[in-house]
């Protein structure tokens, strides 16, 4: 099997949900370590997201750049947004979001990773998917408001956004890993080597 991660969970004695929010909570459990004692550990609790990498024709990337309040930077990105629903089918949301923050559709989709963002204090999980095959969508664009509002969008060469990556210029999670995982793809067994978009995702399990 090679190299894996794998599920566990240590004893909770207690927990308590001292704030909840509009899309997420944090959440205070009291957990048993290996050798007895009990610590208190803080954490988000988060419903999951998607991302999506969206690759033209001429090998350029669809990003987004928005401005993200917490880290006080107006970030480059990849489409993404919440599973909104539970037991959401994140294809459903992927290409969702690809639509309402891009205004293009894709024919050929494929899962390029999965991650957790932040373990050590958050439980999101995102899969990040590849969409190729894009063209523009029909109908309206969607309506967006508040961050969403002020976006600007791009299409900028694969290969600039590695570089970038590497060189510390661009520091959006889901961008980083979805550019660095598609190169390396790329360079090894190739896109279709990549698991279905369909692919079994037990961090956030969902109905075909």
């Amino acid at each position: 099997m090679g190299i894996q991660d794998t599920p566990e969970e240590w004893r909770t004695v207690a927990t308590a949900t001292p704030f909840t929010g509009n899309k997420t909570s944090v959440r205070t459990d009291e957990v048993v370590m290996p050798d007895g004692t009990t610590v208190t550990r803080d954490y988000q609790v988060h419903p999951g997201s998607v991302a999506v990498l969206a690759l033209d024709d001429t090998d350029r990337v669809i990003v987004l750049r928005q401005y993200r309040h917490p880290v006080r930077h107006r970030l480059w990105e990849i489409p993404a947004g919440l599973l909104d629903i539970p037991g959401e089918n994140p294809l459903h949301a992927a290409q969702r979001e690809l639509y309402e923050e891009a205004h293009v559709k894709a024919e050929d989709w494929r899962v390029l990773t999965d991650v957790y963002t932040t373990p050590g204090g958050c439980d999101e999980a995102v899969r990040v998917f590849l969409a190729r095959e894009i063209s523009a969508a029909d109908g309206e664009r969607y309506e967006v408001s508040e961050e969403e509002a002020d976006m600007e969008l791009a299409r900028i060469p694969l290969d600039e956004l590695v570089r970038a990556v590497l060189a510390g210029d661009l520091h959006n999670n889901c961008l980083a890993v979805g550019v660095l995982a598609l190169h390396a793809a790329l360079a090894g067994d190739g896109v279709e080597s990549l698991r279905p978009a369909d692919a079994p995702w037990p961090a956030r399990p969902f109905e075909p």
